[in-house]
């Protein structure tokens, strides 16, 4: 038995320990923003946070969540409302096809949580290991820069 916070909630799992997080989160637990895209850990599609960090949770097996508290896209909100960071998205239509959208949100707050001030090339630098296949890059950076802003 596996026992951690999601999205501030006790959770528990009697999964197979070595079973990728991402897969207890969509299959098991219902949880559908964290996205599977290359299984490899490298496009960040599956970012979710783990204690802050940001954590592929693609590869990461059940196990390496115990006792931690994992947040996931729908845990940044408030009483159902966007949290800063995601109207920020909102605002500069950050997403095209929105696949990446939920790891990108979750490496930009990770980031934003660390540097609530950061750079323009900081930003783009905490962002570069996740990939965005529509090119929406430039907004993503713009939304990131703006929930920095407080606009």
């Amino acid at each position: 038995m596996i026992s951690f916070k999601l999205n501030g909630k006790p959770t528990q799992s009697n999964a197979d320990q070595s079973e990728p997080l991402l897969h207890i989160l969509a299959n098991d637990l219902g949880v559908n923003g964290p996205k599977f895209g290359c299984g490899l850990a490298q496009c960040g599609s599956c970012t979710v946070l783990v204690n802050g960090d940001p954590l592929r949770s693609c590869v990461a097996p059940l196990s390496s969540v115990q006792g931690r508290s994992v947040v996931t896209l729908s845990g940044l909100t408030t009483n159902g409302q966007p949290s800063k960071l995601q109207q920020a998205f909102i605002h500069e239509q950050a997403a095209q096809c929105g696949y990446c959208t939920s790891g990108m949100i979750m490496q930009a707050q990770s980031l934003l949580d660390r540097n609530p001030k950061p750079t323009e090339s900081e930003v783009r630098t905490a962002l570069d290991g996740n990939l965005c296949r529509c090119g929406a890059h430039n907004r993503i950076v713009r939304a990131v820069m703006r929930a920095a802003q407080g606009v």
